[in-house]
């Protein structure tokens, strides 16, 4: 399996707000989330599913995606890419999949780089950042005994848009 994961894009600040999930992203961050849509379109991914967060700007980002992708109906909502969500039931909920999909995770920091790290680690940490709308690609994801794979690239926005 092909996993990918995506960091939202950029957020407006919480100051006046007592709910950080109702976040929203900003015009730079939806700008950036289309360009990034533009390069997973250009480079012919398609994905099984597009599972996102529940939050505001987790699934205003996967939502780019889909409509960028003419794939809306395979956004779904997966409560455990919350901040705080469960790993395991994360892991167990994408291995459902068939062994040939590709699947992308749209979630928060720091979640997604512990969980990149857990994956090509096989559980030891992993020094890795992901930035705001950045994405990386772990290639033959499975999750048998334990989660594991190859990182095979991690971008950030400014990258993939170098590579259109």
């Amino acid at each position: 399996m092909d996993l990918y994961i995506l960091r939202h894009g950029k957020a407006g600040q919480s100051f006046n707000r007592p709910d950080d999930s109702e976040r929203k992203l900003t015009s730079e961050g939806r700008s950036d989330i289309r360009k990034v849509a533009r390069w997973i379109r250009s480079k012919k991914i398609r994905f099984e599913v597009i599972a996102t967060s529940p939050l505001t700007r987790a699934y205003e980002t996967a939502e780019i995606v889909a409509r960028t992708l003419k794939e809306k109906g395979r956004l779904e909502v997966w409560d455990e890419l919350s901040p705080g969500g469960n790993q395991k039931t994360l892991f167990s909920h994408a291995a459902q999949y068939n062994k040939d999909a590709a699947i992308i995770l749209v979630g928060h920091e720091p979640a997604l780089s512990g969980l990149i790290g857990s994956i090509i680690t096989g559980g030891d940490t992993a020094s890795i950042i992901l930035t705001k709308g950045g994405m990386a690609k772990i290639r033959t994801y499975s999750f048998d005994r334990k989660p594991s794979g190859d990182l095979q690239w991690l971008l950030t926005p400014r990258q993939m848009a170098e590579m259109q």
